[in-house]
């Protein structure tokens, strides 16, 4: 089945604007936005809560099972902090969301992230886990990084991604 809409995973650290992004293009670019940590907990894919971590056990399995249909439809954002999980064929462009260290503390602080939360997501931005996680699990050509770090760059990011879309065909 040829999808007559792409469909994009937007992932990146905690704290990074994924959901801001994907919620803000999903309205530009007329797709459906899928936040994985809301389906997991509205539809319970997971394998119960993660004390330390504070977050539900995501069960991976359950999250493709659910997710098949409609990403074979295609035109979805999906927007997760993980993409090793999701098979390769669902996406046509993979976009890592990256920001300053120090913003990237602000606003976790600001979730009230501490302790290990919050250095565990310090250092898997500082050391790019997610991007290397994306250019590991994903073609290198539908791989692309943005700079998260203000509301310009938001702007900027959604704009380009608009045009993406727009420009997007299945051969592509």
């Amino acid at each position: 089945m040829t999808r007559s809409k792409p469909n994009i995973l937007i992932t990146g650290t905690p704290g990074t604007g994924k959901t801001t992004t994907s919620a803000a293009l999903a309205e530009a670019a007329n797709l459906r936005h899928i936040n994985i940590g809301e389906l997991v907990k509205d539809k319970k894919l997971h394998d119960g809560w993660d004390d330390q971590l504070e977050c539900y056990v995501i069960n991976e399995d359950l999250v493709c099972d659910e997710l098949e249909d409609k990403m074979e439809e295609g035109g979805n954002i999906v927007d997760h902090h993980g993409c090793d999980f999701f098979p390769e064929r669902w996406f046509d462009h993979v976009v890592v969301l990256r920001t300053e260290n120090s913003v990237l503390y602000d606003r976790l602080t600001k979730r009230g992230y501490s302790g290990a939360k919050l250095t565990n997501n310090i250092e898997c931005e500082i050391f790019q886990v997610l991007l290397e996680e994306a250019k590991d699990n994903y073609e290198e050509k539908i791989v692309v990084e943005m700079k998260s770090d203000s509301v310009e760059d938001m702007n900027r990011n959604i704009a380009g991604l608009t045009e993406w879309v727009r420009s997007w065909s299945p051969t592509t």
